[in-house]
């Protein structure tokens, strides 16, 4: 039973994070009458300008992540950003309070060196050769050892930030510094992966309920630096890979446990499936689910963490997304072209409302669905294109 949200008996939920992925959050479980507190280190962050309130902190620090949550005293503690000081969210949930997926899961994967030993070393799944690295001279060693061309990312990052491809041993010393730059949580600590030569990059979203474990069609998506420009679903598989990527998903989530929806990202090479990353919410790729799919990411992570049951997703339609991004960091800009870019038939535009722009970063995304992907993606990259930041000096 739900009370009305701001009254004694609302089903209260805490984001942690409060970006473009944060705000569908909210939006899907305010359909559902739960009341939405949302927590970012900036004030008007996305989620927060359709939250019920919302609070700006650092989450770095346990004692002010602790002093909230007990102030709060949430139903549910929603992780979304990486940013976290997940010791505490362990301490809080052994006293009692509810972490999505599990406080384990949350912790586990917003750091790149536990998940990868997860799924390497424990699970025995299949992932790139990979070192870990603390220093500049012990990247120089771990590159030497793994080869060039080579992946290096900061342990603790998110959006691609921090990450590059190391192409000779010239290459470490700029690619150590754009780590320590990218880097969020003040950890020095790289991990240097082996380049992997694959068709495809994929993102399989699982989603773990009361009705068991859903898969949604596999998304494909091209990335730069890391961070993904556009993304389509539904993205060709054979039946085999298919049951292999699924098998990989099914292994990792289970061993993280909990409800909620999780983002597998996995390699397509010519002789196997690559296990590469898992993020334990919704996924950034996964915005085109909301022209795709009868139930969005958002919906399906919102009814799962909720306890609610997922009979499973239905694909209504090929669709793609478009990022935009800013190349620029001003404090006022205004986006233009929405008109133009919502004449392109079957097509939506999302504009994030994020307070500032800053280099690189994502600003709204275009979501076209069409007859075929091929249609489709060419429809969002229209849209996309008509969008534009403009600068008031």
């Amino acid at each position: 039973m739900y009370g009305a949200p701001l009254s004694k008996h609302a089903k209260k939920v805490m984001l942690l994070g409060s970006g473009e992925l944060g705000k569908e959050v909210a939006i899907e479980a305010q359909r559902l009458g739960v009341e939405m507190i949302a927590v970012d280190r900036y004030a008007n962050a996305p989620a927060m300008q359709v939250a019920h309130r919302s609070h700006v902190m650092d989450m770095l620090d346990p004692d002010q992540l602790r002093s909230l949550i007990q102030q709060e005293q949430p139903d549910l503690i929603v992780p979304e950003i990486e940013a976290i000081h997940t010791p505490t969210l362990v301490e809080l949930e052994q006293e009692g309070y509810r972490v999505v997926p599990t406080a384990t899961a949350t912790r586990l994967t917003m750091d790149r060196e536990g998940i990868r030993r997860l799924a390497a070393e424990t699970l025995q799944l299949p992932t790139a050769r990979y070192e870990f690295a603390n220093s500049l001279e012990e990247l120089r060693q771990a590159v030497q050892k793994i080869g060039t061309p080579c992946v290096i990312k900061p342990v603790m990052s998110s959006s691609g930030k921090g990450q590059s491809i190391c192409r000779s041993l010239d290459d470490v010393e700029s690619s150590w510094n754009y780590a320590m730059e990218g880097g969020r949580a003040k950890n020095a600590r790289v991990i240097v992966e082996e380049f992997i030569h694959f068709d495809s990059e994929i993102t399989l979203l699982t989603v773990r309920s009361v009705s068991g474990t859903t898969y949604c069609e596999p998304i494909g998506h091209i990335q730069k630096d890391g961070d993904y420009i556009d993304s389509w679903q539904p993205h060709f598989m054979t039946v085999e890979q298919i049951k292999e990527a699924q098998h990989i998903a099914r292994t990792v989530t289970d061993a993280l446990g909990g409800y909620g929806i999780f983002g597998v990202e996995l390699f397509v090479a010519p002789d196997k499936i690559y296990f590469s990353e898992v993020s334990p919410r919704p996924h950034d790729t996964g915005l085109v689910t909301l022209v795709t799919q009868d139930l969005s990411e958002f919906a399906l992570h919102v009814r799962a963490i909720l306890g609610f049951p997922i009979p499973g997703v239905t694909l209504l339609s090929p669709g793609a997304s478009h990022t935009l991004k800013a190349w620029e960091e001003q404090k006022e800009y205004q986006i233009d072209g929405i008109e133009d870019a919502l004449s392109v038939p079957n097509t939506q535009v999302r504009i994030f409302g994020k307070p500032e722009t800053k280099v690189g970063r994502r600003m709204a995304v275009a979501l076209s669905a069409g007859p075929s992907i091929e249609v489709a993606r060419e429809r969002a990259k229209q849209a996309a294109s008509h969008l534009k930041i403009s600068y008031n000096q």
